[in-house]
């Protein structure tokens, strides 16, 4: 057994050779990482030597995730406290609307979160993407912590909203589409290095960038939006703002993921598979489209139902595009064109003038 007031013995005092010397440092620095040798999966490399970059796409959506940090105890509540409690400051539909969407929200952001730490993280052998990861699941922490304040602050059943991805079909199905792909990466004897693993693998990866925050979220990103651009709950609007920005940054980086490791493993991307991927999207805007039946059975907001049809299919397209596969719905266009303008808050004021929405922290604030 080690000890530290042991003296050492004659054998162990006895000086190294010539040849050990030389020989253990040139052993050592050939562990440096070169980037060339990195891979997205798969690879061999040190995961624990972040440099030399390979991937600096990943490191600096990692900067500008931290740049963008913010905490949802910061924005003020008061006016949205007030409007719930008042019985005529909303009306029965808009309630729903806002609880509905609560109860899809504060359990969504914790299946992502448990996606990524428990799943992805350790199938990706790149450590820059797997710095942005742990970023990415502790933005996921704050928008459940955003949902649950928000819960808090309007006095609403914790239980009854908490529960609704078990009590509420619309949100039972979204979510009950997405655990068999947490539960294949979860699983602890899951590996990949075969064609068939390798490809569930990008599926996950696919359906979480994609179709979960790429698709899934949108319908409630509009419907609270919509409500803000009417003066109504404009706290909760705020923190929407600030979740709608760094899920846009989640998106853009899952589908730098997906083309990168289709890049490096061109066999994954066969006929067959791509033809899986554009059922999957399908069935996924299917899915959205009766939850917008659902949280909205009559027209609210000026919004109703059936407009939702029409941006589900629009953004499908987009996102089928941006990782390779040709439009699901032709000549589809977005109806929402102030949503595009939401997602980029560079250099503008919050249209609910409360406050800065290009929120950084310190010095990397710009006020110009």
């Amino acid at each position: 057994m080690l000890s530290w007031d042991d003296e050492p013995s004659s054998a162990q005092r006895a000086p190294q050779t010539a040849t050990n010397l030389d020989a253990a440092p040139a052993a050592e620095v050939a562990k440096r990482v070169n980037a060339d040798d990195k891979r997205i999966i798969n690879g061999s490399t040190d995961v624990n030597q972040l440099v030399p970059f390979k991937y600096k796409w990943a490191w600096d959506k990692y900067l500008a995730g931290c740049a963008n940090h913010w905490m949802p105890q910061e924005v003020n509540m008061q006016r949205d406290i007030e409007l719930w409690k008042n019985p005529n400051g909303l009306s029965e539909d808009e309630r729903r609307l806002v609880k509905r969407n609560l109860g899809f929200f504060v359990t969504a952001d914790s299946l992502a979160a448990n996606n990524i730490v428990l799943g992805t993280y350790r199938h990706i052998t790149a450590p820059e993407c797997r710095q942005y990861l742990l970023r990415q699941a502790f933005e996921e922490a704050i928008h459940t912590h955003a949902y649950q304040y928000i819960v808090e602050s309007l006095g609403l059943d914790e239980g009854e909203i908490f529960n609704a991805y078990n009590e509420i079909e619309s949100i039972h199905d979204k979510d009950q589409f997405l655990i068999p792909f947490i539960d294949v990466l979860t699983n602890p004897e899951f590996t990949t290095g075969t064609t068939e693993n390798d490809q569930k693998l990008l599926k996950s990866i696919i359906v979480f960038a994609c179709l979960m925050e790429g698709l899934f979220f949108y319908v409630g990103f509009t419907q609270i939006l919509a409500l803000g651009r009417q003066n109504k709950m404009t706290g909760a609007a705020e923190q929407y703002q600030y979740i709608l920005r760094d899920e846009s940054m989640h998106v853009n980086f899952g589908i730098d993921l997906i083309n990168t490791i289709k890049m490096e493993n061109p066999q994954l991307w066969t006929p067959e598979f791509r033809e899986e991927i554009k059922a999957l999207f399908l069935e996924a805007v299917d899915l959205e489209y009766r939850y917008a039946e659902d949280t909205m059975p009559r027209g609210v907001l000026g919004l109703n139902a059936p407009m939702f049809k029409g941006y589900l299919r629009f953004i499908a397209n987009r996102r089928a595009v941006q990782i390779g596969l040709e439009p699901l719905f032709p000549n589809e266009e977005n109806p929402f064109p102030w949503m595009s303008e939401m997602i980029d808050l560079k250099k503008e004021r919050n249209f609910f003038e409360t406050r800065v929405t290009e929120y950084q922290t310190g010095g990397t604030l710009s006020w110009d």
